[in-house]
């Protein structure tokens, strides 16, 4: 994009010559230097009714007349007349140019938001051609705008917002007032058909004052249920707020009392263009992420600002919406009396269809089903309420409050004592970086098998420290105890406190896969949507997005890199993604920035992408899965920034017979000369049983070494296998290796790992790229090329694809095709024991 010129300082000159400041409501503002993209669509009904497309370039409003409107629908090309640039404010403008005046007439803001140019906008608007991105209320997705010979035309792309429908419509009320253009010169006539019916209701007459409202709450419920005298909302993760318009203006006051008004000007704004003296109502506002669902840390992004012009700024780029679920206050009517259900029928006729605005629609019922939709989106959870149930202030067992369980990566930091009859430790301290800062999240003493914390207590023994390695605040206890922060454990919990302290931890596991820099706080919210750009049948396109953004600093391989790794190695890699489970761990912004674990396939996702959905023990919920048939799958992955593939031992139609036994050789501080002799250890004693097997590099520091089982045992039986052969390995190298997992008691030696053979554990794909300096890649070996010489960082993604083209096959491909006798291998191996 090229840099922003100066406005020239006659671009509005051809709007005032068309007006006349004391006759018009119109804005005359000047040119302006804002560096955001605001686009708004007004619905004018002018001597002809249309619509007013203005796209904010150098200053001002630059300004399209559509005489249908924009249509969803890609085959509709709907022209668009080019007409003088407006002044920035104009895109507030909402009201009636007395007759007499240039474009006398309603004018209601139809939508508004940001645009995002996918090219230059200035040179796009030199040659006739802008291709941008609309993010409003109801406009979405990637349009055109394209000169022709005479005039404009403006055109939907296809991608996911695109209808094509015929009889699918916009809602043509205004976004600020929720009235129709038609409806805007008698706008009091709604406030008095809304007054008619509360008073025929029998509500009572009393002007509520918003600061002075005690807000109802909700006891909290563990389970979810259904009860068809009840109903049930989203529970949003945003800041309580009451809204009000009392005299011409807006306040918006949170559950602590405190005023918002200024924080979130936008939906203040809003409150205030509703065509009613007073109002009071109940609502959550919230941020929307690239996904369209709440997300806290971008309200907090929000809510942490001060200066005038940050907000207004992020108020564009961030934009909050208020959902109301509660009228309590109107034009001097308490309703707080009324039933629950009677009070949100009269919300709904009091806000717009669209906008900053937004009704809390509600299933009546159905609580169960409801619940396990929020906790397959990842939502914060529900609220039932009593359908009957009055306004009361305070907490009513009249609304529930059930939240789904959160899951996170946490570095441990230290521990306590125990106490009693428990042994090893008491519980963990925990904790995440946040701002780049590790800070303290709270401690976990609950979830860990009695059998764990002796072991456990040995691993936190050899990292001790004298003071604490984190920031923030801490619950002192008597025998706290500091650890280096080496250790990542997942952990579920409830909720994250206004102290930003886990309520309710409980510990899954340890995660031997993460570093504890992976551990982010809100590090979910970095996903980020990617269009498909044809969504006809078959179709199978990947748009890719910043190809040159560069993911390894030292080596200068950039994202565009990898996915063309991918791309070339995918008729070797895919043999092994093929009807396997895909976990991804994703760096949006390379190897040294923030990196997440996923597991579930992103909402946004095309539909020809395949994905199961299965039951995950470290979520403890179903998650769906990618399943990478085909290349274009892989580089859809690829393109979401997931550098590692990680895969399951087992396919989706044999998920409890697993495809190999794994052996991962672990060097950790032993030298990796030990790892090639164990290898070699392992590949005499396979063949002394009769048993074939195949190794690769780990990618990273040892490696793996793979035995094909032919899908004839369990997992259990595959991990009871592996520690044998660990066993007699280190019998036959009791120099170079160990079986002891314990880093202080390895001394040195090459850890033999079993712990991955189980249902759910992963391992790292062959010909996986690694997130490390060098571009390393998880490569299958020939067995001769295990000495002296070997090195893991010479296989990386420059050379890699050209080395299996010299090859001509794949090292690795027998653990996929062979079925070996177990049982014979079995008896060789016990016969080394009698």
């Amino acid at each position: 994009m090229s840099a922003r010129k100066p406005p020239h300082r006659d671009s509005l000159d051809a709007y005032r010559s068309k007006r006349s400041a004391d006759r018009t409501p119109e804005p005359f503002g000047t040119a302006g230097d804002s560096e955001s993209f605001l686009f708004v669509v007004q619905k004018h009904a002018a001597r002809r009714m249309h619509y007013d497309l203005r796209l904010e370039l150098e200053g001002v409003l630059k300004s399209w007349a559509v005489p249908k409107g924009p249509s969803p629908n890609p085959a509709d090309k709907r022209l668009a007349v080019h007409v003088e640039d407006h002044p920035q404010d104009y895109g507030d403008f909402e009201g009636i140019i007395p007759e007499g005046n240039y474009g006398a007439g309603a004018v209601i803001v139809w939508d508004r938001g940001v645009w995002v140019p996918l090219e230059d906008p200035v040179a796009g608007l030199a040659k006739g051609k802008l291709l941008f991105e609309l993010r409003g209320y109801k406009l979405r997705g990637r349009w055109t705008l394209v000169r022709t010979r005479e005039d404009w035309l403006f055109i939907k792309e296809r991608d996911g917002h695109a209808v094509e429908a015929e009889d699918f419509q916009f809602p043509e009320d205004s976004i600020y007032s929720g009235l129709m253009v038609e409806q805007l010169r008698e706008s009091h006539l709604k406030a008095t058909e809304i007054e008619e019916g509360l008073e025929k209701a029998g509500a009572r007459k009393s002007v509520l004052n918003a600061r002075e409202v005690e807000v109802m709450l909700a006891e909290s419920r563990d389970t979810a249920f259904s009860d068809p005298d009840w109903l049930f909302e989203i529970k949003y993760d945003g800041y309580r707020i009451v809204a009000a318009r009392e005299s011409g203006s807006c306040v918006l006051i949170s559950r602590n009392g405190n005023d918002l008004t200024h924080t979130f000007p936008e939906v203040a704004l809003a409150v205030s263009r509703l065509p009613f003296e007073h109002l009071v109502m109940d609502g959550e506002v919230v941020v929307h992420d690239e996904r369209g669902l709440p997300s806290f840390q971008l309200l907090q992004k929000r809510g942490r600002l001060s200066r005038a012009s940050d907000i207004k700024r992020k108020a564009r780029e961030l934009p909050a919406t208020l959902y109301l679920f509660d009228l309590l206050g109107f034009e001097g009517y308490d309703l707080r009396s009324l039933p629950l259900t009677e009070r949100k029928e009269w919300l709904r006729r009091v806000l717009p269809s669209a906008g900053p605005l937004r009704y809390c629609d509600h299933i009546e019922g159905e609580g169960e089903a409801m619940f396990a939709e929020v906790t397959r989106l990842n939502l914060e959870g529900i609220v039932g309420k009593r359908k009957g149930s009055r306004y009361t202030g305070g907490r009513s067992d009249g609304w529930y409050k059930i939240r789904v369980d959160q899951t996170d990566d946490f570095v441990v930091v230290g521990f306590t004592e125990p106490k009693g009859s428990r042994g090893g430790f008491g519980a963990l301290h925990v904790a995440q970086f946040r701002d780049g800062e590790l800070r303290y999240a709270g401690r976990v003493g609950t979830g860990f098998r009695q059998s764990e914390l002796k072991e456990i207590r040995g691993d936190l023994d050899t990292i001790v420290v004298t003071e604490p390695r984190f920031e923030g605040e801490y619950p002192a206890a008597n025998a706290d105890v500091w650890v280096k922060p080496e250790l990542v454990v997942e952990v579920k919990f409830k909720e994250v406190t206004e102290q930003n302290l886990l309520r309710h931890p409980v510990f899954l596991r340890f995660r031997e896969d993460k570093r504890p820099e992976e551990c982010v706080w809100g590090i979910q919210e970095l996903e980020e949507p990617v269009p498909v750009t044809d969504f006809s049948p078959g179709a199978r396109m990947v748009p890719f997005t910043n190809l040159d953004k560069v993911f390894w600093p030292e080596d200068g391989y950039t994202k565009g890199d990898l996915i063309e790794y991918y791309r070339a190695i995918a008729p070797w890699i895919l043999p092994y993604l093929k009807q396997r489970p895909l976990v991804m761990t994703r760096y949006p912004d390379g190897i040294h920035g923030k990196s997440f674990f996923q597991k579930d396939a992103p909402g946004f996702a095309p539909d020809w992408i395949r994905t199961e959905r299965l039951w995950s023990e470290g979520s403890q919920r179903e998650l769906d899965y990618f399943v990478c048939g085909d290349v274009e799958s892989v580089l859809y992955v690829a393109n979401l920034a997931s550098i590692p593939l990680h895969i399951w031992s087992s396919t989706i139609d044999h998920l409890e017979s697993p495809d190999w036994c794994i052996l991962d050789l672990d060097p950790k501080d032993a030298p990796f000369s030990y790892v090639v002799r164990v290898a070699l250890t392992v590949k005499r004693l396979l063949n002394e049983i009769e048993l074939p097997c195949y190794v690769k590099t780990s990618g990273s520091t040892g490696l793996h070494v793979l035995i094909p089982l032919g899908r004839s045992c369990t997992y259990d039986q595959s991990r009871s296998f592996a520690q044998l052969l660990a066993t007699v390995i280190q019998e036959e190298e009791p120099e170079a290796a160990t079986v002891t997992r314990s880093l202080s008691r390895r001394d040195g030696k090459v850890y033999i790992d079993c712990i991955q053979n189980g249902h759910g554990r992963l391992l790292v794909s062959p010909f996986s790229v690694r997130p490390l300096p060098g571009a390393p890649v998880s490569t299958p070996l020939l067995w001769d090329e295990l000495d002296d010489s070997l090195a893991i960082e010479n296989f990386h993604i420059g050379n890699v694809p050209d080395r299996c083209v010299e090859l001509g096959s794949d090292p690795l491909a027998g653990v996929l095709e062979d079925a070996p006798d177990l049982s014979r291998a079995l008896e060789l191996l016990l016969a080394r024991f009698e």
